[in-house]
């Protein structure tokens, strides 16, 4: 991580053991279980929550914008700032990559609500991500939520009805879900959240960044 954007994040997080509202939420699940769409409603609800904009190295898609969905850029340049420490977390999926800088998470922290209130920053990064924040950056005390579907199969028929997945990114995604479950099942997040009925899983969501005591959710069998 940069000296600046280190230093800073420091200074605005230093344990688990601040004000719900201080801490960062770190939303992890498998694509293409619903984590989009609980944001928008969890945005809506909570106009505190800034987004941190993550990089990658793969193409835009359509109606993607740069800075918006993603900080779009080369290889060479993602390496060089792994290599200088900008990154949180990265790891590599289907030949892109990927990562979330201190730099994004500043940003969300010096931004305002339009009352003047501090935003609070939510990341939507993977298990490699959560691991990494886990090992090197618990001076942020961020929420680990973990947005399960309610079986591999319903994960399945939700990636194939997108219609935008090869049967081989289709078989890699599955394969990743696989794995972040079996995370999941190891404790390694805070909340476990089934979205098997959007309303109750956003329900408890909004409940669990609220500081509200939600009791876990059984995760699917893999």
């Amino acid at each position: 991580m940069s000296t600046t954007a280190s230093s800073s994040a420091q200074a605005a997080h230093s344990s688990t053991n601040k004000p719900i509202e201080a801490r960062p939420v770190v939303l992890c699940g498998p694509s293409g279980v619903g984590k989009s769409t609980l944001i928008k409603r969890l945005f809506a609800d909570h106009p505190e929550f800034g987004f941190s904009v993550s990089h990658t190295t793969r193409s835009p898609r359509s109606g993607e914008t740069n800075g918006v969905a993603y900080h779009f850029t080369d290889r060479p340049s993602f390496l060089a700032g792994v290599e200088k420490g900008d990154f949180l977390e990265h790891a590599e999926f289907g030949g892109n990559l990927y990562g979330t800088s201190a730099q994004a998470v500043v940003d969300v922290q010096n931004a305002k609500t339009p009352d003047g209130a501090k935003k609070r920053c939510l990341l939507d990064i993977d298990t490699q991500g959560v691991k990494q924040i886990k090992a090197l950056h618990d001076y942020l005390g961020c929420q680990f939520v973990f947005i399960a579907p309610p079986s591999l199969a319903a994960l399945r028929s939700r990636l194939e009805a997108r219609g935008t997945e090869t049967e081989q990114s289709l078989n890699a995604r599955l394969s990743m879900a696989a794995s972040e479950l079996a995370y999941a099942k190891s404790g390694g997040h805070d909340h476990v959240i089934v979205n098997d009925d959007l309303d109750k899983a956003y329900a408890k969501l909004k409940a669990v960044v609220e500081g509200q005591q939600v009791q876990n959710d059984m995760l699917p069998e893999m």
